[in-house]
């Protein structure tokens, strides 16, 4: 062999064991390290405290020592005012203002609204204005509900604060409930409170429903076009319904028209896309409310009803909001998703009466009585 070939090969050779020594050795330190890692640890958790007890907290706190609130102070806070009037049997919930509340919204903020109910009745639901774009709002508002002195006793006031949006369901940002019997009505109570968690146990799920509004001044037309629904509830044996929706105008709080959609076979999350057009002068439209109601349909019994929701000049909080926006934006069709309450809820807040008398039926009534 030539002298360079060996040469090559002897340097090569004493790379190769170089090289594995340097491997080996670093072993050996990570070994060593790692052993010291775990006997500073060992002896950080053996190791006993000035006040004699054990470091053991730092790794596991003690239970009281835990901040179980921090998920409500999270939330933010709302500041209510109770008021009860024992010879008018009326209890006034007053929603004052909200601060520091948790932000649901991808810019950092929330369009914050609050719902008022009192259970177990429930048989009335307020809402607030909607703020946009803040974590502070101002409202201001006042709610009364008829309560005897033994119901109120026997009830809880519940204050839901919501991030409103339009297109998908709304997001509840936190809740306040007040056991009323607890509460020293020989004044006024106006204080601040941490919003907790919301329960999950009360509240049935009645669906939703989306459709649009729009309104034509010039030519006195309101169009409303049910557009879909779902998470409707299943009334039939297989889980499923077979949901049609009703749209109704009561004028002065009277029936006055009526309209319905197709049926929609044995789904909970029907698409209709159908429209509806009525003929509402400006006069009429200040007085009109909008009844939109969900209904299961049946061949052999009587239909049941799944859910209702009404708009117009007698509404609240975010169904008040779509007929304003409907209002102040003529000619466009204005859509929004609503979550629906139960008809009896409904009814007892809308109260409507008998339906309008058409003129031609009254000029063949008067027809009929000459003769």
């Amino acid at each position: 062999m030539p002298r360079w070939a060996v040469y090559t090969i002897f340097v090569a050779g004493g790379l190769l064991i170089l090289l594995c020594c340097l491997c080996i050795c670093i072993k050996c330190c990570c070994k060593g390290k790692k052993k010291k890692r775990q006997k500073k640890k060992d002896e950080q958790i053996n190791l006993k405290g000035m006040d004699g007890k054990t470091t053991t907290a730092l790794v596991q706190p003690d239970v009281g020592d835990v901040d179980y609130g921090s998920t409500k102070k999270q939330r933010g806070k709302l500041l209510y005012s109770l008021d009860y009037n024992a010879a008018l049997s009326e209890l006034t919930v007053g929603i004052k203002q909200a601060s520091s509340l948790k932000a649901m919204d991808i810019g950092g903020s929330s369009d914050p609204y609050v719902k008022v109910y009192i259970c177990p009745d429930k048989s009335k639901t307020y809402e607030t204005k909607v703020f946009r774009s803040t974590l502070n709002p101002v409202y201001n508002e006042q709610f009364t509900f008829q309560l005897s002195k033994s119901t109120l006793l026997k009830s809880v006031v519940v204050m839901k604060v919501f991030d409103f949006n339009r297109f998908s369901k709304h997001e509840i940002i936190g809740e306040l409930r007040l056991q009323l019997c607890n509460v020293d009505w020989n004044h006024v109570i106006e204080e601040w409170q941490d919003l907790a968690e919301p329960a999950k146990f009360e509240e049935e799920n009645l669906g939703e429903i989306c459709f649009s509004l729009r309104y034509v001044p010039t030519a006195s037309k309101l169009t409303v076009v049910i557009l879909e629904a779902k998470n409707l509830k299943g009334m039939d044996v297989g889980g499923c319904s077979d949901p049609y929706v009703k749209v109704q105008l009561a004028l002065d709080k009277r029936k006055w028209k009526k309209r319905k959609t197709s049926i929609k076979r044995k789904t909970l999350n029907p698409y209709y896309n159908e429209s509806f057009t009525f003929d509402v002068t400006f006069e009429q439209i200040q007085r009109v409310n909008l009844v939109i109601s969900v209904w299961d349909h049946d061949d052999i019994s009587r239909n049941d009803a799944l859910g209702k929701i009404f708009l117009g000049c007698d509404a609240t909080g975010n169904q008040l909001r779509h007929w304003a926006d409907m209002l102040s934006n003529p000619r466009r069709p204005v859509a929004q998703w609503h979550s629906l309450l139960s008809a009896e809820q409904v009814n007892s807040t809308l109260t409507l009466k008998k339906k309008i008398p058409i003129p031609s039926k009254l000029v063949e009534n008067t027809r009929w009585s000459s003769k």
